[in-house]
C-alpha cells in the first residue's frame, strides 16, 4: 500500500547535495518533536539513570588534569578490545610499544590491525569536523583505513567484496569473508 502524503512527511525524505565534485543523496529525518509524540514513560527510570551516569562522567572529566590524555588512552584501549573480537592477540602495551617504534611481543600484523582501529576513528572524526556528512561513503572510508596496511591487502575489488568510491585505499580479504561480503552487500 503506497504511503499517504501525511505518512511521507512523517517518515523522512531524501535530498540531493553536492560536496566538491560529487553529488550525494542524503536522508533527512522529520523535524522534532515527532507527531504523534513518542511515549517515554516506561523508559523514564532508565533515562534518569543514564542522565546521572553522564553527569558523573562529566564531573570526572572536569577533575582530570589532562582530558586529552584520558581520551588518548581510552581510544587505544577500545581499539585493543575491538580488534580482539577479530582474533588479534595484541595488548595495550603492545600497541604503545608499536606507536613508539619499539618491538611488540606479538606478531606485527596484529598490532598493525589495532593501530588501524585508532587511525580509522581519528580519520572519521577528522572528516566529520571538516563538515563531511555521516554517510555510507564515510563509513566505507573509515573501513578502508581500518583494513589498510595489514596482511592480505589487495588492490582487487572483486576479491575484497567492497565497492569503493573515490580514492579509497585498497582493502584486504577479512578473516570471515562470507560475513564481510554479506554485510557490505546488504547496505551497498
Amino acid at each position: 500500500m503506497p504511503a499517504t502524503r501525511d505518512q511521507s512527511r512523517r517518515l523522512s525524505r531524501y535530498i540531493v547535495k553536492a560536496y566538491g565534485e560529487e553529488t550525494v543523496r542524503a536522508y533527512v529525518p522529520p523535524p522534532l518533536p515527532p507527531n504523534p509524540p513518542v511515549r517515554l514513560e516506561a523508559l523514564q527510570h532508565r533515562l534518569e539513570q543514564a542522565n546521572q551516569s553522564l553527569g558523573r562522567l562529566d564531573g570526572l572529566a572536569s577533575v582530570l588534569p589532562n582530558l586529552s590524555l584520558f581520551i588518548y588512552a581510552y581510544v587505544r584501549k577500545e581499539a585493543v578490545l575491538s580488534s580482539q573480537i577479530e582474533g588479534t592477540q595484541s595488548s595495550l602495551s603492545d600497541l604503545l610499544l608499536f606507536e613508539n617504534d619499539e618491538a611488540p611481543g606479538v606478531p606485527l600484523n596484529d598490532v598493525q590491525e589495532v593501530s588501524n582501529y585508532v587511525a580509522a576513528l581519528n580519520h572519521g572524526l577528522k572528516r566529520l569536523r571538516e563538515g563531511f556528512p555521516l554517510s555510507l561513503r564515510l563509513i566505507r572510508e573509515i573501513h578502508a583505513v581500518l583494513l589498510s596496511k595489514v596482511a592480505g591487502a589487495t588492490n582487487s575489488r572483486a576479491n575484497s567484496g567492497i565497492a569503493r568510491t573515490g580514492s579509497a585505499a585498497p582493502v584486504r580479504e577479512p578473516r570471515s569473508s562470507f560475513r564481510h561480503r554479506r554485510s557490505w552487500s546488504s547496505i551497498a
